[in-house]
């Protein structure tokens, strides 16, 4: 069995656990598991456990410009995090059910489940093309819009414990997920090129914020109002390397934000942007059991708003205009760089660093706030005795910016362990 037919342990740390729906072959082909795995009499059905034990030195808030303020994101609230994040102590993260299939020769389909303390979330439910000519496929439903890399991965694939801190503030704490249709080709080209579009709701908080009818000013926008586009391109580098670069962006018209501050209303309403950069090179080592493997990633994620600021105060049964409306232009960025490395069969190592604030520009009322770089610095140690199961130990160190000079230090450590196991269909893993 040569190099390229093993599962090396640098992509089972990457997707260990991914169940069907998420796998889709050891190339960047975005070709679907589904046929692969069920179809319409027999689809094919997950389970990925999520446990996790955390112990924090101290609990740290938002990094300065990420909490409180006109860029205030719902959930961003240091470590007392939902959904997707981690808290003090045991806890079972979550529980995911995935039940794939084959619809017929020319649709798969794929519904996707979080089980958790504060009930059942639907992640994922989409239909997707198999049989158009010319390399493209569709999809529609609600799903991981594909911008960037790590956004279409689910908590069970990352290589940490966590999700790098650019995704978690500038998309959210569940990324940007959202119900809409995508168009993507795959070039008839030697060198791998996919392009795509989606149209999307446009409901995330980070970057198509919609508050509908609410008082004063602000008015309900019928979707679909986000629209991204992505390309990915893979140079052939030969047998033993391979290397992704993608590009991506995203704009809607009807972003909106609401603030009280003292008795008075602050709405903002106007455009909002997004661009990004990402890359992955992988290593297949020679290395007995994979030992030597190697994995490289990085990304790069700013956003732009040009917004319209007004502020109300309350008169009886109405609001009166304060002053004459100004134009604000809050704009925020976030990077990480991550490595992970084959230490032994079964066993890998991983450094992070995350670092969200480099380009900040974000407002209380219509005044600059303060609002620096803030960093994390994270390591894991991996051991998965099967490609079913997983266990991890995880060390991160918070530096994040206080916003204000000679304020106390809020720098602190956060120490995880973890357990992911899979049962059900485990397929093929994407790139």
């Amino acid at each position: 069995m040569n190099t390229r037919q093993r599962l090396t342990p640098i992509l089972a740390v990457s997707l260990l656990n991914a169940p069907a729906w998420a796998q889709q072959g050891n190339s960047t082909e975005d070709t679907s598991p589904l046929i692969i795995n069920g179809n319409q009499f027999n689809p094919a059905i997950s389970v990925i456990l999520d446990g996790i034990y955390g112990n924090f030195s101290r609990k740290t808030d938002a990094p300065a410009g990420f909490g409180e303020g006109n860029e205030a994101e719902h959930g961003d609230h240091g470590n007392e995090e939902h959904g997707h994040g981690v808290e003090e102590g045991f806890q079972l993260r979550e529980t995911e059910v995935a039940i794939s299939g084959s619809i017929d020769p020319y649709l798969d389909a794929s519904v996707t489940a979080a089980i958790g303390d504060e009930g059942v979330e639907l992640e994922e439910a989409y239909v997707l093309t198999t049989a158009l000519p010319a390399g493209f496929r569709i999809k529609a439903g609600k799903f991981l819009s594909d911008v960037g890399y790590i956004n279409r991965q689910h908590p069970h694939s990352w290589d940490f414990v966590d999700q790098p801190w650019m995704r978690k503030f500038l998309f959210g704490d569940e990324g940007l997920n959202e119900t809409g249709v995508q168009l993507a080709w795959v070039a008839p080209t030697a060198q791998y090129t996919r392009l795509g579009v989606e149209i999307l709701e446009g409901e995330n908080e980070g970057v198509a914020n919609q508050l509908g009818d609410v008082e004063p000013g602000l008015e309900a926008s019928t979707g679909p109002r986000l629209v991204t586009a992505f390309a990915t391109y893979a140079p052939n580098l030969g047998y033993d390397h391979a290397l992704q670069l993608g590009i991506s962006g995203g704009f809607t018209d009807a972003f909106q934000q609401r603030h009280e501050h003292e008795g008075n209303v602050e709405i903002l309403q106007g455009d909002s942007w997004f661009a990004g950069v990402d890359t992955v090179y992988k290593y297949d080592a020679p290395g007995p059991g994979g030992r030597g493997d190697f994995k490289l990633q990085a990304e790069y994620l700013i956003r732009a708003r040009d917004l319209e600021f007004q502020e109300f105060t309350p008169n009886n049964d109405h609001f009166d205009a304060v002053g004459t409306p100004q134009t604000l232009r809050p704009k925020q960025d976030g990077a990480y760089v991550q490595g992970l490395y084959a230490i032994a069969g079964r066993w890998d190592a991983g450094l992070r660093l995350d670092a969200i604030g480099m380009a900040n520009k974000v407002f209380e009322g219509t005044e600059r706030e303060e609002a620096g770089t803030s960093f994390r610095y994270t390591g894991q140690l991996s051991y998965s005795p099967t490609e079913f199961s997983r266990f991890r130990t995880q060390l991160a160190y918070l530096d994040p910016d206080q916003g204000h000079a000679g304020g106390p230090s809020e720098n602190a450590w956060q120490f995880m362990l973890q357990y992911n196991l899979s049962l059900g269909a485990h397929g093929a893993h994407r790139f």
